[in-house]
């Protein structure tokens, strides 16, 4: 629940922003259909950072919106 909790929180957003930068750069270093991978990868990282988003919440339970589930942890 930990993990959860952390993926939830602003650190949490920033964290998943930057993997997902780090996959873009990795995707245009490494090319070809692994580049490819790693790209959808990177776009939907960023995506659910700003967007705010917890996919794995759902699967416990819990609200998909990290704001709702930031009021409800409190």
């Amino acid at each position: 629940m930990g993990l959860i909790n952390f993926l939830a929180s602003s650190t949490g957003r920033w964290v998943r922003g930057a993997v997902g930068a780090v996959l873009l750069i990795l995707a245009f270093i490494v090319g070809g259909a692994g580049g490819w991978i790693l790209g959808l990868l990177g776009v939907v990282f960023v995506a659910v950072g700003v967007l705010d988003v917890c996919l794995v919440a759902p699967l416990l339970g819990k609200p998909l919106r990290g704001q709702e589930f930031r009021a409800l942890s409190r």
